[in-house]
This record gives C-alpha cells, sequence and structure tokens, in this order.
C-alpha cells in the first residue's frame, strides 16, 4: 500500500491546554495594554481644556486692549461673542466679537469667569471631569494659572 495520507485521516486540532494557554496570554497582554489605552481620553480632554483656557485668555486680552478693561463678571465670558448691553458698555468692541462662539469644556460644562481674579487679573477655568472645586488628577481645576 501507498504511504498517501488518507482524505479519510483526522486532522489535528488544539488541545484544551492550547487554547487555555493563548487564553491566558491574551489575558495578561489586556492587563498591561488597556489600562494606558484607558487613560488617553481623559488625557485629550484636558489638552483641549487647556487649550481652549489659552484662546478665551487671547480673546480677553484683545478685548481688553480695545476697550481698556476686561469684560466685568456680571457680562462674563459671552461679551467676547456678543456686545454687552448692561455694565460698562465697551466702546471699541470688535464688530463680529472676539470668539466666534463660547466653547463648552470637554465635560459639556461652560467654562467659569472671574473678574477679579483669585489667582490673577482674571480667571478662566474648567473645574474639571468632577465638574467641582478643587480635586486631583483629572479632577483637577484646569485653568488661565497653569
Amino acid at each position: 500500500m501507498p504511504d498517501h495520507p488518507s482524505p479519510f485521516r483526522r486532522a489535528r486540532g488544539f488541545t484544551l491546554i492550547e487554547v487555555l494557554v493563548v487564553i491566558v496570554i491574551l489575558g495578561i497582554l489586556a492587563a498591561l495594554i488597556v489600562p494606558r489605552v484607558m487613560d488617553r481620553p481623559d488625557q485629550a480632554r484636558v489638552t483641549a481644556a487647556r487649550a481652549d483656557v489659552a484662546a478665551i485668555m487671547n480673546a480677553l486680552k484683545l478685548y481688553r486692549l480695545d476697550n481698556g478693561t476686561y469684560p466685568s463678571a456680571d457680562q462674563g465670558l459671552s461679551a467676547l461673542v456678543k456686545k454687552p448691553e448692561r455694565g460698562e458698555i465697551p466702546r471699541n468692541w470688535k464688530s463680529g466679537g472676539y470668539l466666534e462662539r463660547l466653547p463648552k469644556d470637554p465635560w459639556d460644562s461652560d467654562y467659569q469667569y472671574l473678574n477679579p481674579g483669585i489667582r490673577g487679573e482674571v480667571d478662566v477655568f474648567s473645574f474639571g471631569r468632577d465638574r467641582a472645586p478643587g480635586g486631583e488628577g483629572f479632577d483637577a481645576d484646569i485653568g488661565s494659572w497653569q
């Protein structure tokens, strides 16, 4: 008889032990990699908030150059988008505004504005992920003083 492989010969598959070893290896890799990847969205939100605060501060500086003062606390950041109609009306408010629109922070909350500021002449900040004053890590406030 010839030594041909028979078409009816059973193909050898993976044993249960081999499959379990592969699953354990994949589990270990996932345990090492997933925590590093899961941080990225929060880091991106913090970076976006810092960029927004910087843009708002630049707009406030332009407002001050044109009008001699920052918007009052009562007028708030909306004075950068629409000419204030209460309080001290700006003399040289730039037609079209200083910002196209007032952004929300990455956690969908409004940016906070203090005039006079606590940490600077004016303060612009986000409360961070926890939406409450203070905090640490991704819950920390992100502001113009940083």
